[in-house]
């Protein structure tokens, strides 16, 4: 029986990596995947996904009026396609609520498991729409860890930079790499805003 994944972690966690390591694993044995990643986030460049490591593979854009059930509908109906064995969600925190009931008919009608993979909350540690969703729809969540960029514990919090200097005002999906965002555990994030507002040493 096949499930709806939400594997969710903070930046610098290696979702992307897993992604393609995911891919490759089923198209390694001759089994169609599908790679969708939302169209707002083009740091690798349009219609592609990226990993911080270097690996590279190309996606396709999910708009807001994007129905994934349509096009995972489309795509198997077209001829000499081969049966998909998996579908695979980037950037998963960005997709709408309709996204994500549109995945959860892919997994129930088509008997097709799909990996989300995304951020679970935002720099102010408010819930994506879609982070919320997919908490509330899939089957099976997963957190994948990483470090926090000042000290030894856990990552589960992200702090936001502009010019610098940490800051926790602003729009909620605002794209960005190292520069703008570092993953941090809770009580890095608490220090970065206290008295002067300096970032955590």
């Amino acid at each position: 029986m096949a499930h709806l994944y939400f594997k969710y972690g903070t930046m610098n966690s290696g979702k992307t990596f897993e992604i393609i390591k995911v891919a490759h694993n089923y198209e390694e044995q001759g089994k169609a995947v599908l790679i969708f990643s939302p169209a707002v986030d083009t740091r690798s460049g349009a219609e592609h996904i990226g990993s911080r490591v270097g690996f590279k593979r190309q996606a396709i854009p999910i708009r807001d009026d994007t129905d994934l059930f349509e096009y995972v509908r489309a795509y198997q109906s077209a001829p000499e396609s081969k049966p998909i064995y998996c579908v695979l969600v980037d950037e998963a925190q960005f997709l709408k609520k309709h996204h994500v009931m549109e995945l959860t008919r892919i997994v129930d009608e088509w008997n097709i498991p799909v990996m989300a993979f995304g951020l679970k909350n935002d720099f102010q540690n408010q819930l994506f729409e879609g982070s919320y969703n997919l908490l509330v729809q899939a089957d099976k969540i997963e957190e994948i860890k990483t470090i926090c960029w000042y000290c030894d514990r856990k990552a589960t919090m992200v702090i936001r930079f502009r010019d610098g200097q940490p800051v926790n005002e602003g729009e909620q999906i605002q794209v960005g790499g190292n520069e703008d965002y570092k993953p941090v555990c809770r009580r890095c994030y608490k220090n970065a805003f206290h008295h002067d507002g300096r970032a955590p040493q």
